[in-house]
């Protein structure tokens, strides 16, 4: 790994316990919403895996099943967030990564605290799909936003945020154009792209530490 050529006139101030532990969470986060959902595939009844979306399985008597999985989610890459601010790689185009990392992370809770989804909800303003277009185009540049930074800490990781952009840019609309059959397991397929993207920041993260430390 290459490492970051710090400046070590502020170098002291960064905290690698901090990144640490923050990279866990991201991490625990990703585990705990996969968990959540395969104990809704199970405990949901009449359940499609293949038809039935997370949202679908947000709604319900055993909603707060997968909720717990969104707000773990949102909590993750709330954590990203945090540890781009802390250890900022350099440049605009970080910034506004970091941002959309955080921008996610707020979408990813109201999605999970409005509960306007699977149950045909239409009181109010249903703003889900609104939402869910906004997550859709932050995941589409927030890894691009922040390859040029990962760079700097190895190829490897710029060039896994590059993927995961391409790869989300490529999949993410044929959700839209999907038969209800099967978009249930597509949704579950995009979902490993976004945990792709925690778990190579978190990776990356964890590496910067321990070379601080």
């Amino acid at each position: 790994m290459n490492n970051v050529a710090f400046d070590t006139s502020w170098r002291s101030q960064l905290r690698p316990d901090l990144l640490i532990s923050l990279s866990y969470v991201a991490i625990g986060g990703c585990i705990i919403f996969a968990l959540s959902i395969l104990i809704a595939d199970f405990v949901v009844p009449d359940h499609d895996l293949l038809a039935d979306t997370i949202s679908d399985l947000g709604a319900g008597r055993y909603e707060f099943i997968v909720d717990i999985g969104i707000y773990a989610f949102s909590g993750s890459l709330l954590a990203i967030a945090l540890c781009a601010a802390h250890l900022h790689l350099g440049g605009p185009r970080w910034s506004f990564g970091l941002i959309g990392v955080g921008f996610m992370a707020l979408i990813i809770f109201l999605i999970g605290a409005r509960n306007e989804y699977g149950d045909n909800d239409s009181e109010g303003v249903v703003i889900h799909v609104y939402l869910v277009y906004a997550l859709g185009l932050i995941m589409t540049l927030a890894p691009w936003l922040m390859s040029g930074g990962a760079y700097r800490a190895g190829r490897g990781y710029g060039h896994g945020l590059i993927a995961v952009s391409i790869i989300w840019t490529i999949s993410a609309p044929f959700f839209f154009f999907l038969p209800t059959g099967i978009d249930g397991i597509y949704e579950r397929y995009l979902g490993l792209i976004a945990f792709a993207f925690v778990g190579i920041c978190a990776r990356l993260f964890l590496a910067l530490a321990r070379d601080i430390a």
